[in-house]
């Protein structure tokens, strides 16, 4: 341990590791040595010169785990959320709330520059309904609004906004999207279901001050719930938004470790840009191709055909391929899509697997894909499941069976549509428990230690970036989360409880409660 170091050693004492690896299961101590973990064990067999070269740090008994790694987000997304207006169901309960949220920004808001609202869901508001362009008009008839659903995959625009992007009667819809419209004139309402790609650069971006400010708020949020590594699932990166991501954080606008999954689509703009599967240069890794199976429409978007054919071109340039797939028709398909097209050496990924019947479930076992799903939603949305799934809501996020079955889940926030807070999420994998009380899918409840490894070991798998981080193993990145309890230890309704105290990533002290 005397050798030459370019950062000071760091160690962690009177702690109680929870290593999550099999070679080294428990330990009272950690040393590092510039950013990698370089020994775990009995703190007792530490030399008082070894300590004396290094700076302590005293946990008082506190849980150490890997620092927790969030499988599935979109990052710009969540930093425009954070600096959007706040039309989340724990801030609003009617459109009329919503209307008074966005009419007090419009007060603040020069005439004509855009309003962006965010995280309205239906389901919560009193109406249980969506707001429509006219509503939206009467608090904003001189700001272009988009009031973007919780889910991410809705929005709602006002008159004006519809105006500036080109959205009127005669309009058609995008294969795979939706136009609401008057049921008597046919006129749009505001509604649009699966209309991102399509309204990407009829909307202006955020400025960079804006972007700069939500995305710094972003790291923050991440860092404070332990977050130390994220992958960004974002269906439309390019090689400029790569660029644009690798920019902040060079800048040290964004800490958390970074893989982005390039645009299925766009493959071929990031091979004339000389970037392939797993590229990395220290600040982000080139991920797996991400592509988006819908049924949004009442038929699937892409067909099956065509899903094999993406899947297929993904795997002829080196990438395993990471499909978006809700619906259990749309699971099945995506499994069977990556059954029929496998690729030694490719680990290949089905995002969220929500619906999973026992039909779909055998789908799933033939394909065995890593399942990188979202735990925080059963207490998120767990009263809506109950309500529109009834009994059928046993089959959804069924990580008992998957699990039981030997596929690998992984566990994520996907923020926006869910805060990136694991220990939440581990709670609702552990007790199944909707905020509103109800219990969706008891049997599929799993125990806190699977929790943990789905939100570490697992999501690591899953970024096949296992030989560097999701355990407390000597050589990997000194990537640490301090609690304030042991989520394997305490009752299982107590885990939301736990709080993050502290977060290292490589080795620096990076947030500190």
């Amino acid at each position: 341990m005397g050798a030459r170091r370019t950062v000071p050693a760091l160690a962690l004492v009177n702690c109680r590791a929870i290593t999550l690896d099999a070679a080294q299961s428990e330990g009272d101590a950690i040393l590092v040595e510039d950013y990698r973990i370089v020994w775990v064990g009995d703190g007792s067999h530490l030399s008082p010169a070894t300590l004396a070269a290094a700076d302590v740090i005293n946990c008082g008994g506190k849980t150490v785990v890997p620092g927790f790694i969030d499988a599935h987000c979109h990052i710009l997304a969540y930093a425009a959320s954070l600096i959007a207006v706040d039309c989340s169901p724990d801030s609003v309960s009617s459109i009329a709330d919503i209307l008074r949220e966005v009419g007090a920004r419009a007060k603040s808001t020069p005439h004509g520059e855009w309003i962006r609202a965010f995280g309205y869901s239906e389901f919560e508001l009193t109406e249980k309904r969506h707001p429509t362009r006219w509503e939206l008009d009467r608090v904003s008839p001189h700001h272009p609004v988009r009031l973007n659903h919780r889910s991410g995959h809705a929005c709602v625009l006002n008159s004006l906004a519809l105006d500036r992007v080109g959205i009127r009667a005669d309009t058609e819809e995008p294969m795979g999207s939706t136009i609401g419209r008057d049921m008597e004139t046919a006129e749009p309402n505001g509604l649009l279901l699966e209309m991102d790609a399509w309204l990407e650069g009829r909307i202006p971006p955020l400025t960079d001050d804006e972007l700069c400010r939500g995305v710094s708020q972003a790291s923050r949020q991440f860092l404070s719930q332990g977050v130390t590594s994220v992958m960004d699932a974002t269906p439309s990166n390019s090689p400029d938004r790569w660029n644009l991501l690798r920019r902040f954080r060079t800048e040290g606008k964004f800490a958390p470790s970074l893989s982005i999954m390039p645009a299925a689509g766009r493959l071929n703009e990031f091979e004339s840009a000389g970037l392939g599967y797993s590229w990395a240069d220290g600040l982000s890794t080139l991920g797996h191709a991400k592509m988006v199976l819908t049924r949004s429409s009442g038929r699937l978007f892409p067909d099956a055909e065509e899903l094999r054919a993406i899947v297929e071109d993904a795997h002829s340039r080196g990438f395993p391929a990471a499909i978006h797939a809700v619906e259990a028709e749309a699971v099945t398909a995506a499994a069977e899509a990556l059954a029929a097209s496998r690729a030694p050496g490719l680990r290949d990924r089905i995002e969220h697997a929500s619906e999973c019947p026992p039909d779909t479930l055998e789908a799933l076992l033939r394909a065995r894909p890593v399942v990188a799903s979202q735990p925080r939603f059963l207490r998120d949305s767990g009263a809506r499941y109950h309500s529109e799934f009834g009994d059928e809501a046993r089959w959804l996020y069924r990580f008992k069976a998957l699990s039981d079955c030997g596929v690998v889940i992984a566990a994520s926030s996907d923020a926006p549509v869910s805060a990136p807070n694991p220990l939440i999420a581990m709670h609702a994998a552990v007790t199944r428990c909707a905020a509103s009380g109800e219990v969706i899918g008891a049997d599929e409840r799993i125990t806190a230690q699977e929790a943990l490894e789905m939100h570490t070991g697992n999501a690591a798998y899953a970024a096949c970036s296992e030989g560097k981080v999701g355990t407390i193993s000597i050589g990997k990145h000194a990537d640490l989360a301090v609690l304030s309890d042991d989520p394997t230890k305490v009752a299982a309704e107590d885990v939301s409880e736990i709080e993050v105290t502290m977060t290292i990533a490589k080795g620096k002290v990076v947030w500190q409660g």
